[in-house]
């Protein structure tokens, strides 16, 4: 039996025109109906398929009917979906409400307007946990502006314009990400010696996703160090940890740099870290010196009041005499981590008087007690280390060791002036004592002519055996005259290139002088110590 029923086929020979359709005929012809459209959709189906797609499509149907050379049926190419509407006293029969639209109507309506072309625009969702006002950012909740209703009213300018109140935005993170931050607390607070808390660092060190918990990291280091500082394990702890978020190059730290630096720098020349006087806090200060280092060096071009703030607390820490030798030994070993020129500047020309304090505690006559004088003795260490480095430094800077100079050079009152031999007269002797060739030389050229072909040298002097004519003598008289004529110009060049050689010399010549003085006074305050930070090749000068 077919699945199409003869009444279909009576509506539908009503829908064109068919009145007069006998029952037997729409029984005939179902059968034959029901063929030819499984015909079609099965060649549809293979358009489908053919085309790499599940879903059954107009255009498929219409691709079935051009393989039968069928017309297609037009009005069905539309993407939209179609508009079922129920049949008036009839539950399930649904049909689609086909609107007829006359094509002078469609041809004569305006034109829609053009879309608009995909584009990408910023703007700022919250800046320092404040959102604008702007357009683009949600409204306000009412949950936020029900305080504002209560108890205060919008205010008013004298030009009566309202201001715009600001509130703030609630920080929401990723479930993943509080469970990260949680873990790396629990890490740095209880298990900082572990091997995992190693791998939390270089995680932190290394992944892009984590700028969202940067300002949550910066309060905690912040409040644990000023709240443990008899935990010497966990500063360490949070200094490594700081120092894995100053390594992540996805990171932008900078904003948070006024939130980190107070505490490296308390890590560096606090008074006191450990609970016992055996801590091993020394390490700990290097480390936070070196990071203060770190972060001068990264973020000193951005804030320029970064590195002279930080050298004037060091240095007020150094030449206070109330502060203790720990508290000295950070703001020494800060002050050497900024550079030799830091220590050159700040640390030497304080050296003497300082030596004169420090000496009397490093011995047993003058302090009795074991640690104060052991904690003296870190002390001189670390001043030996910032000297030691300052002078290999500046002996790095010397010139390599210049050949014998035509003229000797005399330094008088800084500056360089050069010797010149008493002139004489030529004599016989003179000639006699020189070697068989001589080199003239001029501005502009140099020749090599025998010393017995001269002849009239001297005024008055002529010698026996001339291999040459007088007139070819006096060719060569004049072409020199004409070279030295010709060669004023670059002789003027040359005395300002030599000047400028000069006033280099001299700058080489003072920074010798300063490297030689400053080495004299170390080795008056340190001894033999300082030759271990004496290059080789400058060592041999010295013995």
């Amino acid at each position: 039996m077919s699945i199409v029923q003869k009444e279909t086929i009576e509506v539908i020979a009503q829908s064109i025109g068919i009145t007069n359709l006998s029952p037997d005929v729409a029984s005939t012809l179902a059968p034959d109906v029901e063929y030819r459209v499984r015909e079609i959709m099965q060649e549809a189906i293979k358009c489908m398929r053919h085309s790499k797609r599940t879903i059954l499509t107009a255009d498929d149907v219409d691709a079935a009917l051009r393989f039968r050379n069928v017309e297609p049926i037009y009005g069905f190419a539309s993407n939209d979906p179609l508009r079922f509407k129920r049949a008036a006293g009839h539950k399930d029969l649904f049909y689609v409400n086909d609107v007829d639209l006359d094509l002078k109507d469609v041809t004569e309506a305006p034109l829609p307007r053009a879309p608009l072309d995909t584009s990408i625009s910023v703007h700022w969702l919250a800046i320092e946990g404040v959102q604008p006002a702007i357009p683009e950012n949600p409204p306000p909740s009412m949950e936020a502006l029900a305080p504002l209703s209560d108890g205060k009213k919008l205010e008013y300018k004298e030009e009566a314009i309202p201001i715009d109140i600001k509130f703030p935005v609630k920080h929401v993170l990723s479930k993943e990400l509080q469970l990260y931050f949680d873990k790396v607390l629990e890490l740095t607070t209880r298990n900082s010696d572990t091997l995992l808390f190693k791998k939390a660092l270089r995680s932190l060190a290394t992944d892009p996703g984590l700028h969202p918990l940067v300002p949550y990291f910066a309060c905690f280091i912040a409040d644990e160090v000023s709240r443990n500082l008899r935990k010497l394990s966990l500063l360490f702890g949070l200094m490594h940890l700081v120092c894995s978020l100053l390594q992540n190059p996805h990171i932008h730290i900078e904003p948070y740099v006024h939130q980190l630096m107070p505490s490296v720098i308390t890590c560096m020349v606090t008074k006191r870290l450990g609970n016992r006087y055996s801590d091993n806090h020394w390490e700990l200060r290097n480390f936070a010196a070196n990071l203060v280092a770190r972060i001068c060096q990264r973020f000193g071009h951005v804030y320029h009041n970064l590195q002279p703030r930080i050298t004037r607390t060091l240095l007020h820490v150094f030449l206070d005499p109330k502060k203790t030798w720990p508290q000295h030994y950070g703001a020494i070993q800060g002050l050497a981590a900024l550079g030799p020129s830091v220590v050159r500047m700040l640390i030497l020309p304080n050296l003497e008087p300082y030596m004169q304090l420090l000496v009397p505690e490093m011995q047993l006559e003058g302090q009795k007690n074991e640690i104060k004088r052991q904690e003296a003795w870190q002390v001189y260490g670390a001043l030996l280390f910032a000297s030691g480095k300052c002078m290999h430094d500046l002996l790095k800077k010397f010139p390599s060791l210049p050949l014998p100079l035509a003229k000797p050079f005399l330094k008088s009152n800084m500056k360089i002036a050069a010797m010149r031999p008493n002139k004489r007269k030529a004599s016989m002797d003179n000639l006699l004592q020189q070697p068989p060739f001589k080199k003239l030389s001029s501005d502009g050229s140099m020749g090599v002519m025998p010393t017995n072909s001269m002849q009239g040298v001297g005024g008055g002097f002529t010698s026996g055996a001339v291999t040459g004519s007088d007139a070819g003598f006096s060719n060569i008289n004049q072409q020199l005259q004409n070279e030295n004529v010709s060669g004023s110009n670059v002789k003027r060049e040359k005395i300002d290139v030599q000047a400028q050689k000069a006033s280099a010399l001299a700058l080489a010549w003072k920074e010798e002088t300063d490297g030689g003085r400053l080495s004299s006074s170390l080795f008056e305050h340190f001894g033999l110590s300082m030759f271990s930070f004496i290059p080789s090749p400058e060592l041999s000068s010295f013995l």
